[in-house]
This record gives structure tokens, sequence and C-alpha cells, in this order.
């Protein structure tokens, strides 16, 4: 008996027609990068009906194209030819967000789709703005170049009211790039900011069923649940203790439980005591450290046998943002976090 991630093909779908309904009137960029956030790209086909697809390794690439023929974005861009060559044979569109790279595009006797980043103040990838219009200006000109869209990143988007928003988002609308395509928003802005759709939305953590903010969106579905089976159950007198450092001890006559999943397979080891974990349809709590292969639950008086299931997220009671809460991170590490001694599974 193992951990066991399934992932739901309707809630994907679902969340897939979140987005249209949010910018009915923009392209939709799936991004699928690390592994389709954790969700194995294999197993996220319904994401696949975006009009793109967006990676962050020439190796993702590979796996996509033996699903799909979609156009696919390569976020880093690339830096040398071979990786160029390897791009425009799977038929990449690639980011151009440093000018570095500009020698070996320009070089390119093959046409290439580009789409450009600009750092409007995230200050992470992107052209500072001084450097952009001189850029497209040198690349429209190359007959083999064809630029796609205008690209940037906002820091902030998951606090709506954060300054940092409206300063980006004037910054990239005074640019003199009316020729071009546009693409700006990410899940939260998605969510949050209407007229920061352009032309392309780029929803990342929203199609796999979490949301971008702090708090839980009940329009979205949980693609990944995961699971693992009791393996023990126990009856620990007041007094003694669970796990390594006991740093959880019984105030009374308590009832464990013994879970097959721990930091190994990707649970949080930061996962504090009082967890919620979900056993036959009833929230019980996490008792004591998260082990390698294990973790320990308190059930109180709820009848329980070993081979049951647990569920640790997934769930309409249990969202991973309240695990991430619970252990001080965020939805995304957990979901992609998932290790590979978890049995991936494709289930409606």
């Amino acid at each position: 008996m193992h951990a066991v991630a399934a992932i739901s093909q309707s809630a994907l779908a679902h969340n897939l027609s979140v987005v249209r309904s949010y910018a009915p009137n923009s392209k939709i960029i799936s991004m699928v990068k690390s592994n389709a956030y954790g969700h194995h790209l294999d197993l996220v086909k319904p994401l696949l009906q975006a009009d793109i697809l967006a990676v962050s390794e020439l190796s993702e690439v590979r796996s996509l194209r033996k699903l799909t023929n979609k156009p696919i974005l390569l976020l880093p861009g690339i830096f040398n030819e071979t990786d160029l060559q390897e791009a425009i044979k799977l038929n990449c569109h690639l980011v151009f967000h440093d000018l570095s790279q500009l020698t070996v595009i320009k070089n390119s006797k093959d046409p290439i789709n580009l789409w450009i980043k600009v750092d409007t103040g995230m200050h992470r990838l992107g052209l500072p703005i001084d450097q952009l219009e001189q850029t497209l200006s040198q690349l429209k000109n190359h007959s083999n170049i064809h630029i796609e869209s205008v690209m940037t990143h906002f820091a902030c988007a998951d606090e709506p009211t954060h300054i940092k928003n409206s300063q980006q988002f004037d910054t990239f609308s005074k640019l003199n790039i009316q020729h071009y395509s546009r693409s700006m928003a990410n899940s939260a802005a998605i969510m949050s900011l209407d007229k920061s759709h352009f032309d392309y939305v780029r929803p990342g953590i929203m199609l796999y069923g979490a949301s971008p903010f702090s708090n839980i969106n009940e329009q979205l579905m949980p693609a990944m649940k995961l699971s693992a089976p009791i393996l023990s159950l126990k009856t620990i007198k007041a007094g003694e203790s669970v796990g390594y450092g006991a740093t959880w001890t019984a105030k009374k006559d308590s009832r464990i439980v013994i879970i097959g999943i721990g930091y190994g397979d990707g649970y949080p080891r930061h996962a504090k005591t009082g967890t919620p974990v979900m056993i036959n349809n009833t929230l019980c709590t996490l008792a004591g450290r998260v082990s390698m292969d294990l973790i320990c639950v308190d059930i109180g008086d709820l009848e329980v046998s070993v081979g049951d299931i647990a569920i640790l997220w997934g769930d309409s009671k249990l969202r991973v943002e309240t695990v991430a809460s619970y252990s001080d991170t965020i939805s995304y590490e957990l979901l992609t976090g998932v290790s590979s001694r978890v049995s991936f599974i494709r289930r409606a």
C-alpha cells in the first residue's frame, strides 16, 4: 500500500472553463511548466485544449510534443545554437528577455516565433524598458523573425490592492507596442484585474483548482487528490508522546493512526500539529512531526480500520491551500513537490 495522486480530468476541464468565463475575449496560454504544476503532463489532457501551452524546459517540450501539436511557448527562451535548433524542430515559440539572446536569434536561418518579455517592475526576467524599442526595431526587420507578442509579469497580483499592480499596468499600457499583441495576466490578475487581460492570459495555479489568493475560491475544483492508506492503529495513554522529538503528548488516552505518507512523498515536513487530514469523510488532526515515510493522526472517537484511505488534500472539505497554510508555505510548492514515490493515476 502506498500514496496515490489521482488527477481529475473533469476538474481540469472545469477550471479551464472558469478561465474562459473571466477572460472571454482573450486567448489562453495553459501554464503546464514544472510537469503541469506537479500533476504530470500526460494526465492533464483537458488543459491541452488551450490556444498555447507554456513550459520552462526543453525536456517538457519533448514530452508535450508526443501529446499535442499545439504551439508551445518556452518561457526562458534559448541561449545557444544547439537549443535553438531543437526548439525550432519542436515548433516552439520562444521568449526573448535578455540581449544576450540576440546574436543566436538574429543568426537563425529558420523562422522563429518570438515573445518579447519586458520588465515592468518585477525585476526578474525581462528587457529593461529603455531597451525595448531598439530591440523591437532590430528584430522586426529580420525576415525570419515573427514577433508574436509583448509580455510582462505582475509581481503582486495575488494582492489585488497592492500599489505595484497599478504601477506595472500603467507602465505596460504606455509602451509603444500598439502593433503587437500583449500578455500580462497570470491567474491572480485574470480573476481580479480585468483590464490586464489584453490578448493572451496565462493561467497557472487556477487551472489546477487552487486559489492564487490567500483565501479559497470555491469556483475552482481541486484537480489532485492525494491519499494514502492507514497502516496501523494505536491507543496512546495520557502522558505518552508520538513521533520524532516527542513533540506531541496525549493529554488523555487517545487513538492514533499511522498513515503511509511522509516528506519522502512530498507531504510537507513543516506541517504543524493540528494540520487537517480527512479520514472516512471526517477531518482529523496531525499529531507530531512528519517523518520521511509516515505521519501520525489523532482520530478521536472515529471508527477506522487498517487499510482505510486518508485524504491529505484535494477534497472540497480539505483543500491544498489549507495544508499549505498549516505548513507556512503555498499550494504551488506542495503540488509541485509530490515525489516520484507516489503513484499518479487519471480519474474522471
